[in-house]
């Protein structure tokens, strides 16, 4: 009995067993709603099985035993593969019915495919198979969507197809230079237009020119769309997308006047084959600049995009997705750590009492629960983002709606700009409070928040840094509060920046807190623009010179914007029912986004007390009401994280996964080390039995 109870003890099956009996609500309600509908999670959930069943997809090795070259390797061995096995998958769901729900085979393209190919090569499935990612994500997201957007209809007829059949070209998305990143006016990649030839001659004038961290450049790609700076007879036309082939379609080998290679290994995502590229005169015809906005005519004559700003189309695209991508590593990270909790016992409680589930005790709870709280609501904000990101487009592509799709894009630029700074910047603190929860344990690579952790820290600067992209949301902020003070109609984003009534604490907590929010933001927008206009009162100060001083403030108030919109987006979403679920699974989600609002407010309390009057008693409401609410949801802690519905696959995790072994997988790894193959390693002889007998 002693020896039962003892297993039972090491492997966990009975606490977690127990946790999901005493939940008060279906985790696979949860998991319907998660999915959107209960055919798009049969549908996932049979595209999960089409892989995992199949032996070639598992890993002999696991990845963190592997040299970065054998991952790159590994990856891209795997990723033609899992292509080849995904187009197979499509072509007998299209025969099955007439439209596929997930990734549709069809000829002709659009952004909603686009969008859903990319989730899920960086949602569960391609997670699964992926932990280092894979390089040919950029093919299917910056690549294809920029040919889909800045591609003329008789250049997507020459290079789409082509490009999403993989016919001769997998491609990428070259715009960062290592002597530049986020501030793209300052690239020096140039393409020189020659009217005699009708071609561009690009060059790398200079080191810090080259190209430097696009996906799958290093040696995967054959084509790229670069981004350079047009030049025609000497007069500058700003920067253009250029398609050039960089390797042989036949050899692979680099194109005469191509420099190009991998950077090397990384934080994390070292699957992805970031490269290097540089150009020594290299020629393209005319009709490989992307024209669809801007125009260059045969005799050189430059006809100027109607919305410049469409240019950056394919970053906004990116950056709709982000948040996604890092709200799905957040909760990979939260349920990992929130099952590991309830099968980890320590440190009584009681003196006299067993050791407790660590998820017993409250500092834990604080620890674990509000980044579940915290995914939950970034997925709200993604999926109003990215219908927003559609509703612009589609406006923008019909001249009747073109104005209105205008006057929406420079919101949207500056809500995707925000919300993949503060939500990237969030999770990645997240996910460290995850790891550093599972103590000693999740510092192992077989816990998986090593390569978790590496993909979401890296979306903090790819596609934008987060400081240059809050200043950029600022000065969206510091004018739409200065057309408030003129009376103009504002975005409903920033609707809130015309109030300017004083917080007013009601029987509402959450409203409370909600509104303070968006006080602290308001009047962090009006300090640096009040500050921005005193900087440009002092002689010999210049507009940029005074935003530059201006500068934390603008960053700060950006940031809170952000926060004040994530919270008030998700009392948005409580307040419409949640689509109709259940009772139990709706009083579940509303405490969840009542968590994830007051953990938000706390978070952010020294600004909301610089900005607001808030009494000792109104803040010991909110702690209350935040510990009553762990209290409330730790019965339903692994049954919330059961919703999200991670195959242990996904997760990668000895920790994290399903049954709660968690002692035997630890070990079960530790014993498939490479290292621990032999008894004794052949270095004890060459190096460490010399120096013992001091014969070094």
């Amino acid at each position: 009995m002693q020896l039962k109870m003892a297993k039972e003890k090491a492997n966990g099956i009975n606490d977690l067993q127990r946790e999901r009996e005493l939940a008060t609500f279906s985790s696979e309600d949860f998991a319907v709603w998660w999915a959107g509908s209960r055919a798009a999670l049969e549908e996932r959930r049979a595209l999960e099985r089409h892989f995992f069943e199949d032996a070639e997809f598992e890993d002999a090795v696991h990845p963190s035993f592997m040299s970065y070259k054998e991952g790159y390797e590994h990856a891209l061995a795997k990723g033609t593969k899992f292509l080849v096995k995904l187009r197979q998958w499509q072509t007998t769901r299209s025969a099955q019915r007439d439209k596929d729900m997930k990734v549709e085979t069809k000829d002709s393209m659009d952004l909603k495919l686009l969008y859903d190919l990319r989730m899920l090569m960086s949602g569960s499935l391609g997670t699964a198979l992926f932990q280092q990612s894979f390089p040919l994500r950029l093919h299917f997201s910056m690549f294809l969507s920029t040919l889909l957007n800045q591609g003329t209809p008789e250049q997507q007829e020459r290079w789409l197809k082509r490009a999403w059949q993989l016919d001769g070209i997998i491609g990428t998305y070259a715009q960062t230079e290592l002597g530049h990143g986020s501030y793209i006016r300052g690239l020096e990649t140039r393409a020189d237009y020659d009217p005699e030839c009708q071609q561009f001659v690009l060059n790398t004038p200079t080191l810090t020119a080259y190209k430097w961290w696009p996906g799958g450049l290093g040696h995967t790609a054959n084509m790229v769309v670069v981004l350079a700076q047009l030049y025609i007879r000497g007069t500058h036309h700003g920067l253009q997308p250029f398609l050039v082939r960089i390797r042989d379609e036949q050899t692979h080998e680099p194109m005469p006047g191509i420099d190009v290679g991998d950077i090397g290994a990384k934080l994390g995502a070292n699957g992805v084959n970031n490269g290097f590229l540089g150009f020594r005169n290299v020629r393209i015809p005319r009709d490989q600049m992307l024209m669809k906005n801007a125009q260059v005519l045969a005799d050189g004559t430059f006809v100027k995009a109607s919305q410049p700003l469409l240019l950056y189309g394919t970053m906004v695209f990116v950056r709709v997705m982000i948040v996604r991508d890092v709200m799905f590593g957040l909760l990979q990270a939260a349920t990992i750590a929130t099952r590991y909790s309830a099968v980890r016992r320590q440190s009584p409680i009681e003196p006299h009492l067993a050791e407790p589930q660590i998820l017993d005790h409250v500092t834990q709870q604080a620890k674990v629960l509000p980044q579940v709280a915290r995914g939950v609501c970034y997925r709200l904000a993604a999926d109003v983002l990215w219908t927003h990101y559609q509703r612009v487009m589609d406006q923008l592509a019909r001249k009747e709606t073109e104005a209105a799709g205008a006057r929406e894009l420079p919101e949207l630029h500056a809500l995707s700009c925000c919300l993949k700074s503060v939500c990237t910047l969030d999770a990645a603190e997240g996910v460290d409070i995850l790891r550093k929860s599972c103590g000693g344990h999740g510092y192992l690579s077989s816990a998986n928040f090593d390569s978790i952790q590496g993909l979401v820290n890296a979306a903090v600067t790819y596609e934008g840094e987060y400081t240059v992209l809050l200043l950029q949301t600022a000065r969206f902020l510091v004018r739409q509060y200065a057309d408030g003070l003129r009376r103009k109609v504002l975005p409903a984003s920033v609707e809130y920046l015309r109030n300017v009534s004083p917080l007013n604490w009601g029987p509402n907590l959450h409203e409370n807190v909600a509104r303070a929010l968006e006080i602290s933001s308001t009047e962090q927008v009006r300090e640096a623009w009040q500050l921005q206009q005193d900087q440009r009162k002092i002689g010999g100060t210049t507009e940029e010179q005074a935003t530059n001083r201006a500068g934390r403030r603008l960053a700060a108030a950006a940031s809170l914007h952000g926060h004040a919109y994530l919270a008030r987006n998700s009392l948005k979403a409580q307040q419409m029912g949640m689509g109709g679920v259940k009772p139990e699974l709706g009083k579940l989600l509303q405490q969840l986004i009542e968590l994830f609002v007051l953990d938000t407010f706390l978070r952010q309390l020294g600004a909301v007390l610089k900005w607001n009057s808030i009494n000792k008693h109104q803040l010991q409401q909110v702690e209350t009401r935040y510990e009553q609410l762990l209290e409330q949801l730790r019965p339903n802690a692994i049954a919330i994280v059961d919703g999200f519905d991670f195959h242990d696959r996904v997760l990668g995790s000895t920790l994290g996964c399903h049954d709660g072994r968690v002692y035997e997988r630890l070990m079960e790894h530790a014993r498939g080390n490479p290292l621990n193959q032999q008894s004794v390693n052949p270095s004890y002889q060459t190096h460490l039995r010399p120096l013992m007998l001091g014969k070094l």
